[in-house]
């Protein structure tokens, strides 16, 4: 594989921690197709790892609960013809799923109040849609 499969700054997934099962891929194709296994799953031991800071493995099995079998995350490519395309882009969707899911949360919103003068805009706009509205009823017409 070409390169370290870098998270976030400087923390990178080892490649020696890294589980690769090739299989056939599902779809139409051609005879050559059918016999080569180009389908890439990559697996990779989040429970177990010492690659990622502490702080970042919590966070990460906290949000990717629903993805885990037994601490491991999983992730599939098929998408290409050649199997070296779909190692590289399994490995890219891993390591985008890893960063996002060791991201900080996002700073808690900042209560603010609603200033008078929208509001008051805002129950004007109404009543002249209300008196538009009025005004259409049929009474004149007939």
């Amino acid at each position: 594989m070409s390169g370290p499969h870098v998270i976030r700054g400087s923390v990178s997934l080892p490649e020696a921690e890294l589980m690769w099962r090739f299989s056939r891929s599902g779809g139409p194709g051609g005879q050559h197709v059918n016999t080569s296994d180009t389908q890439v799953e990559l697996r990779f031991d989040l429970a177990a790892t010492e690659a990622l800071p502490e702080v970042w493995k919590q966070r990460a099995l906290e949000k990717l609960a629903g993805r885990l079998v037994d601490g491991v995350v999983s992730v599939r490519a098929s998408e290409h013809r050649s199997q070296w395309r779909n190692r590289e882009a399994a490995a890219v969707r891993l390591t985008a799923l890893l960063a996002e899911a060791t991201a900080p949360p996002p700073r808690p919103r900042r209560a603010t109040r609603i200033p008078r003068g929208i509001n008051e805009r805002r129950l004007r706009e109404k009543k002249q849609r209300s008196d538009t509205k009025r005004g259409r009823s049929g009474r004149d017409w007939g």
